[in-house]
């Protein structure tokens, strides 16, 4: 039996809030999965949740990440210019993107093929680390499991307002500490990637 490759196509938004709960939104038009978004949030007191929308994508995601507790809800993600507005469960999230830096620019010039080679994923992992402490481009995902993210361009959050369980979660902030769902964390500043992420699944683990 030979190695499976799983690629998502689409992008990644990191937010901190002045609350102390952080959230990571993934949209992914193109996935093995059809097109979906799913929101992990990590709480003040350090609880993991994952929310869903979908049993298949919450068992997936929770075989490949860490999570205390995983929700399936409905999660709809709709964009109009630089605003982004998520919907998942008991979250409601809207946040505004800048103008991408010369970094941001240069990541844009990715070719796919690249984005999608681990040795390219490798190279890239020391200066992400050096860049943007707490990111990695390459690790260990879950039992079995090998994960590789290949940004193709990045960009700055500049504003957001999260609400959750009816709660205002405050003003925008860092990602700090960093998020503990898998061997990496979305970077401190909020930001948004656009990424191509491929899980790898080792035998007998499909």
């Amino acid at each position: 039996m030979t190695d499976q490759r799983l690629r998502f196509d689409g992008w990644i938004a990191g937010v901190g809030t002045s609350s102390g709960t952080r959230l990571v939104v993934g949209h992914w038009p193109r996935s093995p999965f059809g097109a979906f978004s799913d929101v992990m949030v990590e709480r003040t007191d350090g609880e993991r949740v994952l929310l869903a929308p979908s049993r298949q994508v919450a068992d997936f995601v929770a075989a490949t990440y860490r999570f205390d507790r995983t929700e399936v809800a409905s999660v709809a993600v709709s964009v109009v210019g630089d605003t982004w507005l998520v919907e998942a469960g008991p979250l409601r999230l809207r946040l505004r993107t800048g103008r991408r830096s010369a970094f941001g620019l240069l990541l844009s010039a990715v070719p796919a093929s690249f984005a999608r080679s681990p040795l390219w994923a490798a190279l890239c992992d020391v200066p992400a680390r050096l860049l943007m402490p707490g990111v990695r481009t390459l690790g260990r995902a879950g039992p079995g499991r090998r994960e590789w993210y290949g940004a193709r361009g990045l960009w700055p959050v500049v504003d957001a307002e999260a609400v959750l369980d009816g709660v205002s979660l405050g003003t925008l902030a860092r990602l700090d500490p960093p998020v503990a769902f898998g061997f990496g964390s979305a970077p401190r500043s909020p930001s948004l990637v656009r990424v191509t992420t491929t899980v790898e699944l080792g035998p007998g683990t499909r």
